[in-house]
């Protein structure tokens, strides 16, 4: 008889444990609160325009080949991608920087910004390949379980990109600021200050400029659709609108859940959403982690999201776009060290309709804004007003073009939805950053240390923050749970 597993959430880590626990003839049955599945990216059709209103970025696709190859499936077989040129545009105060789809662009783009840069940036790059190929292929496929998985004949040879950062790195080869920023950008998707960053992490710059920026037709959802449609194939069992109130314990093993109030019978429990709220499910004695354990730990930023539809095309703009015009420093500061609204932010805007008819209405603009803030903040429709005109403001002045009365839809979404739509610790937008002392065997387990039959996945837990950790670490969890099972 088969083994039942019931999955708490449905975002890219929950899905992807779901189909490797299928694969491998346990009965998985999966649970999420919203009334569709996505986790945090999730999509928004209105009024003809498409928003994915989550992760917007496609980078590293061998992972994703490498999820689908598992079950003898391609990428193809539910999307189609294309390789964005270019791939992203930064906005400086006097300048912007178009980084190409393949190095010999971005090396002249770099020649033009600072003569003689393309050559170190090529050796900058040939590093960060390799340590990209030992990320992948020695470290980021192991369960964080102990100290030794980190120590591979490669990394000991490397062991100080792990006591250097990125920033010393990147500074040590590079003096133009705008360059600086440009190859510091990368880590940010880890969730921590270039200063805090291991410099090891430089394969995140390899992920940007060696293996490009993609695009899924039709936006990023279509991948979760794809999974979904996977796990269907699979057998997996899928009920949205289902709110999980409690884990059932008993005699110290996990039995099953509450869900919409009804009892639901399980051998084990494998939770995808936010690992804080999954232990506030539990009874206290059940708790591996404090208040006092979350509240040390450094967590990616939360974000203040922008989702307007355009009556009109905008001239100048790429797919994805960058506004670094203002003092990077001082927003980090205002994120990680003295959390505060911040006095002038940088931020991202995305415009998938760019490369992507689809994605809005025909002579129409789809375009989101991402401003990082620090998680915790208070949120009020009156800061997201205050917020909204000063990145329009300033988004008008740097494209040269008056864009705001060609707005003819708007959505917002701050610390207040993270926290009641994904139970997000602080309302953080993608977990816990990837520092030194939260990398590996020092994040959160896979496993619970104080309750039989109850596992994590997701990124909170190894390998951590992004979409294609979160595919990994779905795979990792069902390794651990068939070996322990």
């Amino acid at each position: 008889m088969k083994k039942k597993v019931a999955v708490i959430g449905s975002g890219f880590s929950a899905l992807s444990a779901a189909c490797y626990l299928a694969k491998l003839d346990f009965e998985v049955a999966i649970y999420e609160k919203n009334s569709t599945v996505g986790g945090r990216a999730r999509q928004l059709v209105a009024e003809g325009f498409t928003f994915d209103i989550g992760p917007s970025w496609y980078w590293m696709p061998d992972i994703f080949d490498r999820f689908f190859a598992d079950f003898g499936k391609k990428t193809s077989d539910y999307y189609e991608l294309e390789k964005l040129d270019p791939a992203y545009k930064i906005f400086f105060a006097d300048d912007t920087i178009t980084i190409g789809d393949s190095m010999e662009k971005i090396s002249r783009e770099f020649e033009r910004i600072e003569p003689g840069s393309s050559k170190p940036l090529k050796k900058f790059i040939s590093k960060a390949q390799r340590n990209y190929e030992i990320a992948i292929n020695e470290i980021v496929y192991r369960p964080g379980r102990s100290p030794f998985e980190l120590v591979t004949k490669d990394t000991v040879t490397r062991v100080d990109q792990f006591f250097k950062n990125i920033s010393q790195e990147v500074r040590r080869n590079f003096k133009n600021p705008k360059l600086v920023s440009t190859l510091e950008f990368p880590v940010l998707f880890l969730g921590a200050k270039p200063s805090k960053t291991p410099a090891f992490y430089s394969f995140m710059n390899f992920a940007d400029f060696g293996l490009g920026t993609w695009h899924p037709k039709g936006g990023m959802y279509k991948i979760i659709q794809g999974m979904e449609s996977l796990a269907l194939e699979l057998g997996v069992s899928i009920h949205t609108n289902s709110t999980v109130e409690k884990i059932r314990v008993s005699e110290g093993k996990a039995i099953g859940l509450i869900a919409n109030g009804e009892d639901i019978d399980a051998d084990y429990i494998l939770s995808g959403a936010d690992y804080v709220h999954t232990e506030s499910l539990l009874d206290n004695q059940y708790r591996q982690y404090s208040e006092s354990y979350w509240e040390k730990k450094t967590f990616a930023p939360s974000s203040l999201l922008f989702y307007l539809g355009f009556d009109k095309k905008l001239d100048g703009l790429e797919h994805h776009n960058l506004f670094f015009d203002t003092d990077f420093d001082l927003h980090a500061e205002e994120i990680y060290d003295t959390p505060s609204w911040p006095t002038n932010p940088l931020f991202y805007a995305n415009f998938p309709s760019v490369s992507d008819e689809s994605m809005a209405p025909e002579g129409c603009e789809t375009g989101f804004f991402l401003v990082p803030i620090a998680p915790g903040l208070e949120d009020t429709p009156e800061l997201r007003e205050q917020y909204f005109d000063l990145v329009m403001n300033r988004f008008e002045e740097r494209i040269g073009q008056k864009v705001k009365n060609n707005i003819i839809f708007k959505n917002t979404f701050c610390v207040n939805d993270f926290k009641e739509q994904y139970n997000s610790y602080k309302g953080n937008a993608y977990g816990m950053a990837n520092t030194l002392s939260q990398t590996a065997f020092l994040r959160p387990g896979l496993k619970s240390k104080k309750v039989e039959a109850l596992y994590f996945t997701g990124q909170l837990t190894v390998p951590g923050p992004g979409v294609p950790p979160s595919l990994i670490s779905g795979k990792l969890v069902s390794n651990l749970m068939e070996k322990l099972n």
